[in-house]
């Protein structure tokens, strides 16, 4: 049988096999019950939900017709390069920079992942971002996160 669509019959098994991975880790957890659960009940959950989609979606790639197969294209080796290298380098800079500035910086380097950057606009998002991370999670969480740089000898550089 000959998949109708090679995205979705990628996309399901990517789905099926992720969910059945979470289920089959939440196990080693205690389950609990609906009244009191555990916390592998919500995982596991989740894992099976997360299946059970890419089941659906398994079932869509083989039997709905689609346009040219939707064959697989080229893989898109800028954003798979850029946005880990951005979250590596928040976890980095985060704790020396503060929120606000790594958030703007990463920010506008991830605009790079794709080719239709816009300079002006990316600098815009990025100062966006940095204020609406700030005012959600100082402000309105109040979470205990740095917002202003750590002087430079406490990045062992002084």
């Amino acid at each position: 049988m000959k998949p109708k669509s090679q995205r979705d019959l990628v996309a399901g098994l990517l789905f099926v096999a992720v969910g059945l991975g979470f289920a089959w880790a939440s196990t080693t957890y205690e389950f609990g019950n609906a009244a009191n659960p555990g916390p592998g009940y919500f995982p596991f959950g989740l894992g099976v939900l997360l299946a059970l989609l890419g089941a659906l979606t398994l079932f869509k790639a083989m039997s709905v017709e689609t346009r040219d197969g939707e064959r697989i294209g080229s893989i898109g080796w800028r954003p798979l390069l850029i946005i880990p290298a951005a979250i590596v380098f928040f976890a980095f800079t985060m704790p020396r920079l503060g929120l606000p500035i790594t958030v703007a910086l990463v920010t506008f380097g991830v605009s790079f992942s794709t080719r239709e950057v816009r300079p002006v606009q990316s600098i815009l998002v990025a100062l966006g971002m940095a204020l609406f991370c700030t005012a959600v999670f100082i402000g309105g969480l109040n979470l205990n996160l740095p917002v202003k740089p750590a002087p430079l000898s406490s990045w062992g550089i002084a």
